[in-house]
C-alpha cells in the first residue's frame, strides 16, 4: 500500500523534528512520506533546503502548499492561536490533518473547528496526544475504568518538573504572552497532562483555580497553578503545576475504593486492597485497623511510541480505517479544563462546567488587549508567524 503523502505547516522546533525524523531514517515505518513543508520564515525554509531531501518541496505560504496537489495529509504545527485556522483549511480541501497540542487557545474557536470536522467526515482528523501511547498511563486508565477497584475517591497530580529559565521565555517575543501564546504553563507544557487527567478520570463538574502570573519569571501569564476539581459523583481532584521549581516532581495518584494507583518515575505502582474499603469497614473491629493489601509494580506491554506511534496510527486510519490514538474532536476536553482554570483565576470564582465560553473569551481578550506583545501598537490576537512554530 502506498505511503500517505504528507505536508507540514510550521517547521519550527516541533515541525522540524517531524521533518527530520520522517526523512532521515529515524521513523521508517510510519506509513507517511514527507512531500512538502510550509513556513513564512525564510530562515526555516533555508534550513529545510539544507537539511531535508531535495524531493521535499518548500512553500512560503501554507495555503499554496495545500493547493499544490502534492499532499493528501498535513501536520499543523504553528503557534496556538492558529491551530484551528489551518486545521480547517485542510479539512475544507479534503486533506487529512493532525493537529499539534493544544487544539487552540479558547474552546469557542475549537468548537468551530470540530463543527467543520463534522461537515467533512471524509477527513481523518487527529490530535497529537502522544502521552496516550505511554504504557503506564494506558494501564492506569484500564484499571480505573475496569470497575475492579470500585470508584475513584480522590486524584492528585503534582507535576512541577517543567522548570524553565528566563532565557527560555526571552527566546521569542510570542512566548508567555496573552497575545502570542494565550497562556503559560497550562497551555504550553500541560496540555498532555490535562488530556490524560480527563481521559483517565472523566470530566469534572466544577473547577476552582489559584494562579500566580509571573511569580518566578518576567512574564505576564501563569507559571504557578493549583486547581481543585470535583466530579459529579462527589470525588475530588487536585492539579498542581509550575515552571518555577528548579527540582520538581511528577506524581499522579488515584485513590480508589479498592486500590491506590501511583504513576511516578515511569512506573505504575498499585497497592491493591483485599476488599473494597466500604465492605471491609462493616466487619472491622479494630479502632486503628486498616484494610490489608499488597503492593506491586503493574505489568504493562512496555510500549511507549510517542509521536511516532500517533502518526503511524493516523496513517493506518487514513489507509485502512483503523482507530486513532486520539481523535481531533477530543482536543476540546483538556482545553476546557485549562480555560476553566484560567477563568476561575481571572474572576476569583469557582467555574461550573459546561464552560461559559463567551465569558472566558471576553476575559482572555481583555488581557490580550494589554499584552506586551504588540505590533503597530495593537495586540496580535491570531498571529500567523511560524518562526517558532511548534516550539515548546
Amino acid at each position: 500500500m502506498n505511503a500517505v503523502r504528507l505536508g507540514i505547516i510550521g517547521i519550527g522546533n516541533q515541525g522540524s523534528h517531524y521533518a527530520r525524523s520522517l526523512t532521515l531514517g529515524d521513523w521508517p515505518d510510519t506509513g507517511l512520506t514527507l512531500c512538502a513543508v510550509a513556513d513564512i520564515n525564510p530562515a526555516r525554509l533555508d534550513w529545510a533546503q539544507k537539511t531535508l531531501p531535495a524531493s521535499v518541496a518548500r512553500f512560503g505560504d501554507a495555503l499554496e502548499m495545500l493547493d499544490s496537489g502534492l499532499v493528501e495529509a498535513c501536520i499543523v504545527s504553528v503557534p496556538h492561536y492558529d491551530h484551528p485556522k489551518y486545521v480547517m483549511a485542510c479539512m475544507e480541501r479534503g486533506i487529512h490533518v493532525m493537529c499539534e497540542k493544544p487544539a487552540g487557545v479558547y474552546t469557542e474557536q475549537v468548537r468551530e473547528m470540530n463543527a467543520c470536522a463534522e461537515k467533512h467526515p471524509e477527513v481523518v482528523f487527529g490530535m497529537m496526544f502522544n502521552q496516550r501511547t505511554n504504557c503506564v498511563y494506558r494501564k492506569m486508565r484500564e484499571l480505573v475504568q475496569s470497575g475492579k477497584y470500585g470508584k475513584v475517591r480522590r486524584a492528585n497530580w503534582l507535576i512541577t518538573d517543567w522548570y524553565r529559565s528566563q532565557y527560555y521565555y526571552d527566546s521569542g517575543d510570542w512566548r508567555a504572552t496573552w497575545a502570542g501564546e494565550g497562556g503559560g504553563v497550562l497551555l504550553n507544557q500541560c496540555p498532555h497532562q490535562l488530556d490524560l487527567f480527563q481521559w483517565i478520570l472523566g470530566m469534572p463538574e466544577k473547577v476552582q483555580a489559584f494562579m500566580r502570573f509571573g511569580a518566578f519569571h518576567d512574564i505576564e501569564v501563569e507559571d504557578d497553578v493549583t486547581a481543585l476539581m470535583t466530579w459529579p459523583d462527589g470525588h475530588t481532584g487536585v492539579f498542581i503545576t509550575s515552571t518555577g521549581d528548579p527540582h520538581g516532581s511528577n506524581r499522579f495518584e488515584v485513590q480508589m475504593d479498592g486500590a491506590q494507583l501511583v504513576v511516578e518515575g515511569d512506573q505504575l505502582r498499585v497497592y491493591e486492597l483485599e476488599a473494597l474499603e466500604q465492605d471491609w469497614m462493616k466487619t472491622n473491629r479494630q479502632p486503628f485497623g486498616s484494610v490489608p493489601g499488597k503492593g506491586y509494580i503493574a505489568e504493562t506491554d512496555g510500549e511507549n511510541p510517542q509521536h511516532r506511534g500517533v502518526l503511524t496510527r493516523w496513517a493506518a486510519a487514513i489507509r485502512e480505517g483503523t482507530p486513532l490514538v486520539a481523535s481531533g474532536a477530543e482536543g476540546i476536553n483538556g482545553l476546557t479544563l485549562s480555560n476553566a482554570m484560567h477563568l476561575s483565576a481571572f474572576t476569583g470564582e469557582p467555574v461550573t462546567l459546561p464552560l461559559d465560553e463567551k465569558r472566558y473569551k471576553e476575559e482572555l481578550m481583555k488581557r490580550v488587549a494589554t499584552s506586551r506583545r504588540k505590533t503597530g501598537g495593537s495586540a496580535v490576537v491570531a498571529d500567523t508567524s511560524n518562526t517558532f512554530a511548534g516550539a515548546k
